[in-house]
């Protein structure tokens, strides 16, 4: 429900948010306008398409504000595509592993762009593709990437993702683009080495292509990217292939560093020597990227690694899960029952995992807007939790 509750934060720099309900993922919108003239920023320097990728940003909420600074977005499933086709007003692109039969027709009343897996799925599903108008594509695999974590990894042996060059041969007839996505967070020097291995491999079909789609983990927002290098890239590229258009999809860069969770400290207990602060959230439930990827969150006002001669913490979470926890961090001054926890950079890649595990409760959604005023914009309850079920 949109507006339940609006409040005036006289400055969007303090630590603590005593009139924000706890749990709650909160968007700050100025950061996100940062991000987005960002983004615009190389797709109009560059002559390219930056379509926002669902599956790392869905909030839907901002998807106007979000359809006047990129080309459109990227869906993975058939909710997702009526998701962004309702709340942005334009057919997304979509790609999945494998369509569902029975959801195929609505699922193409929505899609613009069709990616298909494998030769299988795209003779399954091609006449009719082309009949709705979509275009269509394939994703390839090109055995390259520099991704650590093999769970986030489309190149191990073995991946189900996207199709060899030595299994793909003659490109089919109606196939207008290409989909590669080998990156995870990666910067453009990363991106540079891809495309001379798609190159090499895949380099005697591009000309005959009207679309190339470079897939998502290009994280052009992150302080440290070299956005000059990206964009002369992507301009070499086009001038190489003057009739193909350069489509890229990061979901982490529009979210990155846009909004916080806020959480509260239930209860403080000591375990052989450590401190553990439990919170009103879960790491396993509402930040599952910390235990999956993993990575360490920043908690506004902590030192992320211990100091020594300061009070340090180890955060667990409220559910039962014995590694729902995450640790150890410093503070100034000791914690206290029912202060407020500040876990920084939470929009993206969090509301879309979130689960119920446990019957632990959602963290609300809001945002504080361009103003600085706050609006709670959902809240859950017991039939969020039932309706899962």
């Amino acid at each position: 429900m949109s507006n339940i509750t609006s409040l005036y934060l006289t400055n969007i720099n303090m630590t603590y948010y005593p009139s924000i309900p706890s749990p709650c993922y909160v968007l700050e919108e100025n950061l996100l306008i940062s991000n987005l003239d960002l983004l615009k920023r190389v797709q109009q320097e560059a002559g390219i398409e930056i379509i926002c990728a669902l599956k790392g940003f869905s909030f839907y909420h901002e998807f106007p504000l979000i359809k006047q600074y990129l080309a459109g977005a990227t869906a993975s499933s058939l909710h997702e595509a009526r998701l962004a086709f309702e709340e942005m007003g334009m057919k997304p692109h979509v790609y999945s592993p494998a369509y569902l039969e029975a959801e195929w027709k609505e699922l193409s009343s929505y899609a613009g762009h069709i990616t298909f897996n494998s030769l299988n799925q795209y003779h399954q599903y091609k006449d009719r593709a082309h009949a709705a108008g979509i275009s269509c594509g394939l994703r390839i695999n090109p055995e390259y990437a520099e991704v650590e974590t093999d769970m986030y990894n489309p190149c191990v042996a073995g991946s189900r993702l996207g199709i060899r060059r030595s299994d793909l041969g003659d490109l089919p007839a109606g196939i207008d683009g290409l989909h590669s996505h080998t990156l995870c967070e990666n910067d453009s020097f990363v991106l540079e080495r891809t495309l001379a291995v798609i190159e090499e491999k895949f380099g005697d079909l591009l000309p005959s292509l009207k679309w190339l789609n470079l897939g998502g983990g290009h994280l052009i927002t992150r302080a440290d990217y070299d956005v000059n290098h990206l964009i002369g890239l992507l301009k070499g590229i086009r001038l190489k292939y003057p009739n193909l258009q350069i489509i890229l999809e990061p979901g982490s860069a529009v979210g990155w560093q846009t909004g916080f969770l806020k959480s509260t400290v239930l209860d403080i207990v000591e375990s052989a020597g450590i401190t553990v602060a439990i919170l009103d959230v879960s790491f396993a439930a509402h930040m599952p990227d910390t235990l999956e990827m993993p990575y360490k969150p920043r908690i506004r006002g902590a030192n992320s690694e211990p100091e020594t001669g300061k009070p340090t913490y180890r955060f667990g979470g409220m559910t039962c899960l014995a590694g729902d926890f995450y640790g150890d961090y410093s503070f100034e001054k000791e914690l206290q029952i029912g202060d407020e926890i500040i876990l920084e950079d939470m929009i993206h890649y969090t509301m879309v995992k979130t689960t119920t595990f446990n019957g632990v409760n959602l963290p609300s959604i809001g945002k504080l807007d361009r103003d600085e005023q706050f609006h709670l914009l959902k809240s859950f309850g017991y039939e969020s939790f039932k309706d899962r079920l």
